[in-house]
């Protein structure tokens, strides 16, 4: 299924051009932009700078993965592995970064993967993205979990917000369905429908930190949040981070306790075939599949109507045996070709992944602890200039290989 095409607003302007004079170098410019690009040149540089503002607690929350974070770095490992063969005498100076994903336009082929708990990292989080994804034209996908609501969401970021579901099998699926209902009347673009959280998995660096939202005081995070004034100050200031898409089923009067308990208690067991199809039934528009790593579990989904494919292994989050998404990408882009929309994501850092991406068969991929992490580093400077990076990377990338962008696996 196709979304109608909307009206979008421009994309944040770019760096401005040296002056005659200025000489030779990003040192010769001195606009904002050209500071943060000296400060932060990567997005190894914006998660360093996050883990200096943050308390420990949270910034592993975001930064770790399960187990032995194997998966999370078997995901850097085999995107690090993708290499590609450039060809020369194509001039592609004048290139665009602009892709089309189920009908509609964005100005470069990433997304901003759906972030459970991001106002843990740094408060109003959730907000500050979906604003910065409106300004950049890329898709912003909301999660179930996320700090803020789905109706707020939608009204920041009206052009690209895509919604992401976690299901809530009590009582016959009733929450799953009422917030497919929300999402459909607040006008996402896309349903994510998340597969590969059957159970709940042991993150080894959040059982050690002992972990808990609404957060309980000990010596240890009252010494980590002392680290971190400035983020103890933005979190005294917007209070700690609540489940708000629950606040509807618990009362006004629910606390942030109420809210967290009742996402441990009731959003666990796994999303099964039969409530795909069901949700498939409820939602009118592109569906997105997501979690999936085998050929067979990407056509079954198509055979009950997703028209996408979000090929991930939960950012090295869920299972730490796995294997990247990089990987397991091209035999399900090759098993639905011509018949689905393939994404991906997981380790999503620069532009070059990007291209790396496209070479295996995707159409567009997602980050998301690049965006978090240029967040709570630089705030909303920060968030436009990870945007920055990732269309400079890419377009250089698009014409140091000599690839056509209209075509991803060539």
């Amino acid at each position: 299924m196709e979304a109608a095409t909307a009206q979008i607003t421009p994309a944040p302007p770019s760096a401005p051009a040296p002056k005659a004079g200025a000489g030779w170098g990003s040192g010769g410019l001195s606009s904002e932009a050209a500071r943060l690009r000296r400060r932060f040149p990567t997005v190894a540089d914006l998660a360093a700078q996050a883990r200096r503002r943050t308390p420990r607690f949270a910034y592993d929350f975001v930064a770790g993965g399960v187990g032995d974070d194997h998966g999370l770095a078997r995901n850097r490992q085999a995107l690090d592995a993708v290499q590609i063969v450039p060809r020369y005498g194509i001039d592609l100076r004048g290139v665009s970064t602009e892709t089309t994903l189920f009908g509609r336009g964005y100005a470069l082929p990433v997304g901003v993967a759906p972030m459970g708990l991001a106002g843990l990292l740094w408060p109003d989080a959730d907000e500050a993205i979906a604003a910065a994804a409106q300004r950049a034209r890329i898709p912003y996908v909301m999660s179930t979990v996320a700090n803020s609501s789905i109706e707020r969401i939608a009204r920041i970021a009206p052009d690209v917000f895509w919604y992401q579901l976690y299901s809530v099998p009590e009582n016959d699926h009733a929450v799953s369905l009422d917030l497919i209902r929300r999402a459909q009347a607040a006008g996402a673009h896309a349903l994510v429908l998340t597969m590969d959280v059957p159970v709940r998995s042991k993150r080894v660096r959040d059982v050690r930190n002992g972990l808990v939202v609404p957060f309980r005081p000990t010596l240890r995070t009252a010494w980590d949040v002392a680290r971190a004034p400035l983020w103890a100050l933005a979190m005294l200031r917007r209070g700690q981070p609540r489940f708000r898409n629950f606040e509807p089923y618990l009362g006004p009067e629910a606390s942030t306790g109420d809210l967290a308990g009742f996402v441990y208690q009731k959003m666990t067991g796994p999303l099964t075939w039969e409530s795909v199809a069901r949700f498939r039934d409820a939602w009118r528009g592109p569906l997105v599949v997501k979690g999936i790593l085998h050929p067979d579990d990407a056509d079954k989904a198509v055979s009950l109507g997703a028209d996408g494919i979000l090929v991930s292994n939960h950012g090295g989050r869920q299972f730490d045996a796995a294997p990247a998404a990089i990987d397991a990408l091209p035999p399900i882009e090759e098993r639905v070709r011509g018949r689905a929309t393939v994404l991906v994501d997981g380790a999503m850092v620069s532009g070059l992944d990007l291209l790396r991406a496209r070479k295996r068969g995707a159409a567009a991929a997602f980050a998301g602890r690049a965006f978090l992490m240029a967040y709570a580093a630089a705030g909303a400077d920060g968030l436009d200039h990870v945007v920055r990076l990732f269309t400079e990377e890419f377009r250089t990338a698009l014409i140091q290989s000599g690839t056509p962008f209209h075509d991803p696996v060539s």
